[in-house]
């Protein structure tokens, strides 16, 4: 999935939307440093009232949040699994509403398996139909833009913890007299999902029941039990994983040492191929794509000797780096330039005006600028340059 697919979905869990239809609610509890379900109980969604609708919808919407490759994961599922989870959420998509709540009870089961949780813990399921008008709104048009509509079913889940209920006192105003006060009822925390899986993946109007949009509960920290063992899919790398093997594939082919001007002209050819693809999708890399980028930027390499360095980094000579991963928002995004004196932000098509230089017999760092610089909103004064 693409983000523009799973923002299309998220946006959708919003009060009176025509376009989004969630059939049922299927809530199940789980007691603390149990394996066992404690209580689960199905309803129509409608049948909740408005203000627990909201927040659920903000729920979903929550898990739905964050970066491609750092928080949110589309995962391929293993061949051959057993006790296949694709398998168990095809059933609960196609079947009946008992059958679906019976599937569901088994992922219920996978999760809680041998991984008690540490605190009382809430798994929401909820089966709904997305509604997308085939075309964009055309306010002339006779004909409405939700004439016609791809309807994608899908299976939602989430994961949240609960809170211990609150110990307070008060004041009588009444009876005059200060008063010890306990909630008995533990409070779920919907703001913060610790997990959650939305099956199966759409991109453009087509579902892919082969993937499943997995969630972390924090970035570039997945759990690799989770994937594996519950939702019985492929390994994946994250984001920040997908930088250091490129990084480390850069050291072992040029060395530690690389002028900033170089790494522009890295971080702009990999930013090249990203704006440059048709697919819609971020590219990825190869040993030979790494070649071509680093030959580009005007380092002389040789293309065995990075094969090499992909197979021992990866165990994989034919991995493939996100370019994405390498190069995030690279217009926006922040590259550190780290010294014991201060360190510096910079954007990374900025690089090529940072120098290392030597003054008086000391390495400073220079930025070419084209205005004066300000310091809390005043000018720099200009100071002779004498090496």
């Amino acid at each position: 999935m693409e983000k523009k697919d799973i923002a299309g979905i998220r946006k959708q869990f919003k009060a009176d939307n025509d376009l989004l239809r969630i059939s049922e609610i299927f809530n199940v509890y789980i007691m603390k440093e149990s394996t066992e379900i404690y209580h689960a109980q199905k309803q129509p969604f409608e049948l909740l009232d408005s203000n627990q609708q909201e927040l659920f919808m903000n729920n979903f919407k929550k898990v739905l949040t964050g970066g491609l490759n750092e928080k949110l994961f589309e995962l391929k599922f293993q061949r051959d699994a057993e006790n296949s989870s694709q398998l168990i959420l095809h059933k609960g998509l196609l079947g009946g509403t008992d059958d679906w709540q019976d599937q569901m009870l088994i992922m219920t089961e996978k999760m809680i398996r041998d991984q008690p949780y540490e605190k009382d813990t809430v798994i929401t399921f909820i089966r709904a139909e997305y509604m997308k008008p085939t075309k964009s709104r055309n306010d002339e048009a006779e004909t409405s833009d939700r004439d016609a509509v791809y309807a994608h079913h899908f299976i939602l889940c989430t994961v949240n913890k609960t809170d211990e209920p609150k110990k307070e006192i008060q004041f009588d105003y009444i009876e005059k007299e200060f008063k010890y006060k306990i909630e008995v009822d533990p409070v779920i925390d919907l703001k913060n999902p610790l997990t959650g899986f939305l099956f199966p993946c759409f991109t453009n109007q087509s579902a892919d029941v082969n993937h499943i949009l997995y969630a972390a509960g924090k970035a570039n920290e997945p759990d690799y039990r989770f994937i594996d063992e519950v939702l019985n899919s492929e390994e994946i790398m994250t984001a920040k994983e997908d930088k250091a093997v490129f990084e480390q594939v850069i050291r072992n082919v040029v060395g530690d040492q690389l002028s900033p001007s170089t790494l522009a002209k890295v971080y702009g050819e990999i930013n090249t191929a990203i704006e440059e693809n048709d697919e819609g999708e971020s590219p990825k890399l190869d040993y030979k794509d790494v070649e071509r980028v680093l030959s580009n930027s005007g380092e002389k390499v040789d293309g065995e000797k990075i094969k090499e360095a992909f197979g021992m980094i990866t165990d994989n000579e034919s991995y493939e780096l996100k370019a994405s991963s390498i190069v995030p928002k690279y217009k926006s995004k922040s590259i550190k330039i780290n010294t014991k004196v201060a360190n510096i932000s910079i954007s990374p098509q900025d690089l090529e005006f940072v120098r290392q230089v030597n003054y008086n017999g000391k390495r400073c760092i220079m930025i070419e600028i084209e205005e004066d610089a300000e310091i809390d909103g005043f000018k720099m004064l200009p100071e002779a340059f004498n090496e």
